[in-house]
């Protein structure tokens, strides 16, 4: 059974003048974990009427600590004020949605930005206002803990020709508010650490914390923004394609570099070093990381993050560039044999952090040093697996093999025009790899189930694969054969395809096409391992 936390839990109600007056004290902070403001107007009018009506609404859980986190908004759009290093805060876990609508609507400066509401004293309904004036007989509600507005505004009810029952109405609405209890929990003496599975419990958003976002929370210095600091990082390889790389892998690149593991351990140790420290950290894993993005570039044809066939490929290559800026030509026959291996046997699709911590060193050594048997990493498809094995973009042996047919410089099937593989390769939305026999013609031969085998692909401009459309490769394959002449073999085996000089397109069957192509294809993985 975990620790018991009950002994550091306090439970009181607040009114909500109080909590209005902390929170402009800077005493009440929203952490950068959590959501932004997303509720809608009704909502916001529904807590209201809720309050009027002396309804629960549900309490607030706060965390004190004299930890100062990197707090990422304050409440709603309202800058509040810094407390000092010593003097707690109040970080919001549960129910900021709430407090937001309390302050924005009942705390704010009268013409302050951000969501105002009135209450219709005729209609007694809650209603959104909008700047300007308004009608005479609607209460701006921010009035509320104003004392010389709020007096002012019902003497001003004396005009209207109701004014006793205004009156009556806009006294019993500040009684509501100003009497209502607002049930408040508090967690104190917790770490972060302790405190981030409680909000992950109780957020009804369901969301769940990533090591990420505690580190971003658990911020070094005022000064320094950890999340500004991965985005720099990530801005110095968007123009190479990997501007969406995950920030959370960034993180664990930093963590690998550092402490040569990527396990959530380590990465929580990272906020011993100090800020000169974690800054200087922050340019060495940039330089590894560039050449790590140029490495995957150049020699796998990987333009995008959305081609790497896991993120571990990415740490790993990045850690490999920490300790050097070049690969040696015996270093790169290596680091080839090592990612072809480990992307086409699915190395790292199991085992997690733990395992691809291990991996660093093990790689590091055989890549740098030449040290172990690259056999380890991974076995290769055999001639018959490519037409069983199904193509999925989001598996990483089938990333693989878009690679593989990048690397043999494809040239595009119906006129031998080189395949512009970098933009066909620059983001998988672009999805310019098609089926050499039409999913919707072997359908309708009763094959459908095997259509979308890896042997059925080739890369394939989108224009191109419309003119082939659905027809049979025994029609459109002859007229591609005929036009093409003699470059018709080169465009062929440019795209691991039987040749159309020793294999009839016309009068074969669509299992002699595979059994035809996958030694084709082994053999051209065999020769990106080897070569």
């Amino acid at each position: 059974m975990k620790s018991d936390i009950s002994t550091k839990l306090t439970t009181e109600t607040a009114y909500f003048n109080q909590l209005i007056a902390d929170i402009k004290k800077g005493e009440v902070k929203i952490p950068q974990f959590q959501r932004k403001f997303v509720w809608k107007d009704e909502q916001a009018l529904e807590l209201l009427d809720s309050v009027a009506n002396g309804y629960p609404i549900g309490s607030i859980l706060l965390w004190k600590t004299v930890d100062k986190l990197n707090a990422a908004r304050d409440i709603g759009v309202f800058q509040l004020p810094k407390t000092d290093e010593i003097t707690p805060t109040n970080y919001v876990l549960d129910g900021q949605q709430r407090l937001t609508v309390i302050y924005s609507c009942l705390g704010a400066p009268e013409n302050a930005p951000g969501y105002m509401a009135g209450y219709d004293l005729a209609n007694e309904t809650f209603l959104e206002l909008k700047p300007g004036a308004g009608r005479p007989d609607v209460f701006p509600l921010r009035k509320l803990f104003q004392t010389t507005s709020l007096l002012n505004y019902r003497t001003s009810l004396l005009a209207l020709p109701n004014a006793a029952q205004l009156q009556q109405r806009l006294d019993d609405l500040i009684a509501a508010f100003t009497q209502y209890k607002l049930p408040v929990v508090t967690l104190k003496d917790l770490t972060i650490d302790e405190v981030c599975p409680i909000f992950e419990r109780i957020n009804s958003s369901g969301t769940r914390l990533s090591t990420y976002d505690l580190m971003v929370a658990a911020t070094w210095a005022e000064d320094f923004d950890l999340n500004e600091k991965v985005g720099g990082i990530l801005a110095s390889i968007e123009s190479k394609g990997y501007g969406e790389t995950e920030r959370s892998t960034i993180l664990k690149a930093v963590s690998a570099v550092q402490l040569d593991s990527i396990q959530d351990k380590a990465l929580r140790d990272l906020r011993k070093l100090t800020t000169p420290e974690i800054e200087a950290l922050a340019v060495r894993t940039e330089s590894a990381l560039k050449h790590a993005v140029d490495a995957l570039s150049t020699q796998f044809k990987i333009h995008s993050w959305d081609f790497l066939s896991y993120e571990a490929v990415l740490i790993i290559t990045t850690y490999l560039f920490r300790d050097t800026k070049h690969l040696s030509a015996e270093q790169s026959a290596r680091l080839r044999q090592w990612f072809w291996r480990a992307s086409f046997g699915e190395r790292y699709k199991v085992g997690g952090e733990n395992f691809v911590s291990r991996d660093l060193e093990i790689v590091r050594r055989y890549v740098l040093e030449g040290v172990g048997d690259p056999e380890q990493f991974g076995t290769i498809p055999i001639a018959a697996e490519w037409a069983k094995t199904q193509f999925k973009s989001n598996v990483s042996r089938s990333r693989a093999y878009i690679l593989a047919l990048a690397a043999a410089a494809p040239r595009n099937l119906p006129n031998g025009m080189v395949v512009d593989v970098e933009h066909a390769l620059s983001s998988y939305n672009k999805k310019e790899y098609h089926h050499v026999y039409p999913r919707a013609y072997l359908k309708a031969l009763g094959e459908g189930e095997t259509s979308n085998v890896l042997g059925n692909i080739i890369m394939l401009t989108a224009a191109s694969n419309k003119t082939i459309s659905d027809n049979s490769p025994a029609k459109y394959i002859p007229a591609i054969v005929a036009s093409l002449g003699k470059e018709c073999d080169a465009v062929f085996a440019s795209n691991l395809l039987p040749l159309p000089s020793s294999f009839d397109y016309a009068k074969s069957s669509y299992g002699d096409f595979l059994a035809a192509r996958g030694p084709l294809i082994s053999k051209h993985v065999e020769d990106l391992i080897l070569t």
